[in-house]
């Protein structure tokens, strides 16, 4: 029945994202939100629903092209650890820190990590952007993100 790498890859997802509508739907509502909290976690939960169905269902044929194509190289795996551990860190102060100082910092050495080297336009981006998207969420969305340490 699980023959193929896309139906396993397709099962994995539908279970993942049944688990996390599960979730979403467990998010408390609020009362004169325009747009809840919980609107985009529904909304993504379903999405990755059907894509995992259309990818058990699509045609596979695992060929040696496909088998090569899917060996990663060593120094991509250590990148891939890497950004995976900032990552981590990213999600453990997320609270603590609040979004715009934990995004600003995953930005920067994240783009650091990954060799850009243009530290100048790598600091603007990295703390323009998150101010933008908290500006975005919070003034004209009315979605609150965490504040952490910053008095705004």
């Amino acid at each position: 029945m699980l023959q193929g790498v896309n139906r396993k890859i397709g099962l994995i997802l539908a279970l993942l994202s049944i688990g996390y509508l599960y979730m979403s739907y467990q998010l408390p509502t609020y009362p004169y939100i325009p747009v809840d909290a919980d609107a985009v976690p529904k909304t993504l939960g379903w999405v990755l629903l059907v894509l995992s169905v259309a990818l058990i269902f699509s045609k596979d044929s695992d060929s040696e092209e496909q088998k090569a194509k899917r060996r990663i190289p060593k120094k991509d795996v250590k990148a891939l650890l890497g950004v995976g551990a900032l990552l981590l860190i990213y999600i453990m102060l997320f609270e603590t820190l609040g979004f715009i100082i934990m995004t600003v910092l995953f930005v920067y050495f994240c783009s650091w990590f990954l060799g850009y080297k243009n530290h100048i336009v790598n600091a603007i981006v990295s703390i323009v952007f998150p101010i933008a998207l908290y500006s975005i969420f919070v003034f004209m969305l009315q979605i609150k993100l965490p504040q952490g340490i910053l008095p705004f």
